[in-house]
């Protein structure tokens, strides 16, 4: 778990980024324990955004395909907000990498403004996050990594640690990455794709074997995008 104070003006992380290993079991009451721990650590007294890996609705947790099953139905918002006695919002991770994005890197144009038509974020990474926008505004939710693709969840074929697991080179990986793009692209005709996780610091590495239709950049925010995107959420919140 991992957390920095941000400037909201510029993007840019106003501390270092405090980290401290996820509890295991990661139940609610034990991360929440962690969340105020990183608090201190920040000496942190403000409005808190969180970036989570599961769908959130309004604050309550609504998916667990990729978290401890204690956290289904749970009110999140609430939660940490006992817990830490500040005002706590939380959101799906990927969405909040493509806020960050749209607002601060590839998915913001010159003048500061998000890119119009549909861009998608998509993060690789232990698994595959999406982050949908239309002009500039969030369709939230869309977890277009359990897309069912060639029978299986399309993150368990073409998730960034699933090169690990099946020792796979970067081309051969590109490939089953690009086998997952052409599908969304399919579904949805974007007019962006925009790509995060560890993978987006070596597009070198991948870009170069992925041939589709769509434009296709790395991000820019790297491991900052998911802070800076919950960051960028309280904003929303506090006015």
């Amino acid at each position: 778990m991992k957390a920095a104070i941000v400037d909201l003006d510029t993007g840019d992380l106003l501390s270092e980024r405090m980290r401290i290993d996820t509890p295991q079991p990661a139940t609610p009451e034990a991360m929440a324990e962690v969340v105020c721990e990183l608090i201190v650590g920040l000496d942190w007294a403000g409005p808190l955004g969180v970036a989570f890996p599961a769908v959130v609705r309004r604050g309550v947790v609504g998916s667990a395909a990729n978290i401890d099953k204690s956290w289904l139905d749970v009110d999140a918002d609430a939660l940490f907000t006992e817990a830490s006695g500040l005002d706590v919002h939380m959101l799906n991770d990927a969405d909040a990498a493509g806020i960050a994005e749209m607002r601060f890197g590839v998915g913001a144009q010159a003048d500061g403004s998000p890119r119009p038509g549909v861009v998608m974020m998509l993060t690789f990474g232990t698994g595959i996050g999406s982050g949908l926008f239309v002009d500039g505004v969030l369709v939230p939710n869309t977890e277009l990594g359990h897309l069912e693709l060639d029978g299986h969840d399309a993150e368990k074929q073409a998730a960034a640690k699933v090169r690990d697991r099946d020792d796979l080179s970067w081309k051969d990986w590109a490939g089953r990455a690009e086998r997952y793009l052409r599908h969304v692209e399919a579904l949805f005709s974007p007019d962006l794709f925009i790509i995060g996780g560890g993978i987006s610091k070596k597009p070198d590495k991948w870009l170069p074997h992925i041939e589709i239709d769509t434009e296709i950049l790395p991000a820019e925010m790297a491991n900052n995008s998911g802070i800076v995107g919950a960051a960028l959420v309280m904003e929303t919140h506090q006015r």
